[in-house]
C-alpha cells in the first residue's frame, strides 16, 4: 500500500476509490496506424538490441578493445539496451492489448530502469568525454591519466550514481497517491505523467527531479563541453588536413549524438513548467528512449576503424572454425 497521510486518505475515500493500476493511452488510436507503427517499432527496438548487445559482446571477446575508450563504450551499449527492454516491449503489447493496463508498482519498475540507463548515461558520456580529451589533446600521458583503475572507478561511479537517483526518484513517487484519472497520456510510465495525475501536489516530486536532474545534466555536460572544446582546439592546431578532417568528422558525429541526449532530457525534465505541457512528452521521449539507443552503435562503432576491424577478425575466426568443421577428416 502506498504510504499516504491520514487526513488524504479520509478526504479521497470520500471521494474517490484509490487508484493502483493505469491505463497507457500510447501514440494513437486509430486501428489502421496501430501495425504500421508496431512494425517500424518493432524494427527499432531489434536493431537497437541487436546493434547495441553486438557491441558488448564484441568488446568482450576482442581482447584488443579491452581499453577504457571501448569499455565506456560497451557500458552506454549496455545501458541504451537497459533503456529499450524498460519501455519498448509494453508499447509493443499495447499496439493490440484491449486494455493497456500496469500496475502501479509495474509502473515504478519501468522508470526505475529508465532512470538508472538515463543517468548513468550521462556520466558515461562525460568519462568517454574526457577520455577523447586525454588521447587527443595529451597522448604521451594517456596511459598515467587514463589507466584501467581509474576507468573502472568511472565506470561503477555512473552505475552508482544512476541506482542512487533511481531510488531515490522512485521512493519520492510512494508519498503521491492517485486517485481520479487512471489514464497516462503516454507510451510507458514517466514521472511528469504521474505527477499531473496526483491528487496530492507533486511539488516536492518537482523540485526534486528539477535540483537533482538538474545538477546531474548540467555537471556532466559541462565536462563534456570543457572537453570537446579542448579537442576542438587541438584539432584545429593540427597541421595535417587530411588527419584534421577525420579528426573532426569523428568529433562532430559524437557530439550531435551528445547533443540530441542532453538536449531531449533537459527539455523534459529540466525546462520550466514541464509538467503543464503534455502535448510534447511524447515526441521528446521518443528521441531520449528510442532513437538515441537506435543511433548510439551506428555512430560510436561503425565510424570506428577499430570496431569494425575486431568485427572482420571475428567473424575471419568463425569462417575457418566452420571451415575446420566442415571438412572431412583425414584418414
Amino acid at each position: 500500500m502506498i504510504p499516504i497521510s491520514t487526513d488524504k486518505v479520509e478526504k479521497t475515500e470520500h471521494n474517490y476509490s484509490l487508484t493502483s493500476e493505469f491505463i497507457l493511452m500510447g501514440f494513437t488510436d486509430h486501428p489502421e496506424l496501430k501495425t504500421l507503427l508496431f512494425v517500424v517499432f518493432l524494427a527499432i527496438y531489434l536493431t537497437t538490441m541487436v546493434g547495441n548487445l553486438g557491441l558488448v559482446v564484441l568488446i568482450y571477446m576482442e581482447r584488443r578493445l579491452h581499453s577504457p575508450m571501448y569499455i565506456f563504450l560497451g557500458n552506454l551499449a549496455l545501458m541504451d539496451s537497459c533503456c529499450s527492454c524498460a519501455i519498448t516491449p509494453k508499447m509493443l503489447e499495447n499496439f493490440f492489448s484491449e486494455d493497456r493496463r500496469i500496475s502501479l508498482y509495474e509502473c515504478m519498475v519501468q522508470f526505475y530502469f529508465l532512470c538508472l540507463a538515463e543517468t548513468a548515461d550521462c556520466f558515461l558520456l562525460a568519462a568517454m568525454a574526457y577520455d577523447r580529451y586525454v588521447a587527443i589533446c595529451s597522448p604521451l600521458r594517456y596511459h598515467t591519466m587514463m589507466s584501467k583503475t581509474l576507468c573502472m572507478q568511472m565506470t561503477t561511479g555512473a552505475y552508482i550514481a544512476g541506482n542512487v537517483h533511481s531510488i531515490m526518484q522512485v521512493g519520492f513517487l510512494f508519498r503521491l497517491t492517485f486517485c481520479g484519472s487512471h489514464k497516462i497520456n503516454h507510451f510507458f510510465c514517466d514521472v511528469l505523467p504521474l505527477f499531473r495525475l496526483s491528487c496530492v501536489d507533486p511539488y516536492i516530486n518537482e523540485l526534486m527531479i528539477f535540483i537533482f536532474a538538474g545538477l546531474i545534466q548540467i555537471f556532466t555536460l559541462t565536462i563534456v563541453l570543457i572537453s570537446y572544446l579542448g579537442i576542438l582546439f587541438t584539432i584545429l592546431t593540427m597541421k595535417s588536413k587530411e588527419g584534421r578532417g577525420k579528426a573532426l568528422s569523428t568529433c562532430a558525429s559524437h557530439f550531435l549524438s551528445v547533443s540530441m541526449f542532453y538536449g531531449s532530457l533537459l527539455f523534459m525534465y529540466v525546462r520550466p513548467n514541464s509538467v503543464n505541457e503534455a502535448y510534447k512528452d511524447i515526441p521528446v521521449a521518443v528521441f531520449y528512449t528510442l532513437v538515441i539507443p537506435l543511433l548510439n552503435p551506428f555512430i560510436y562503432s561503425l565510424r570506428n576503424k577499430e570496431v569494425m576491424n575486431a568485427m572482420k577478425r571475428i567473424m575471419k575466426r568463425k569462417r575457418n572454425v566452420l571451415k575446420q568443421v566442415s571438412s572431412p577428416v583425414d584418414n
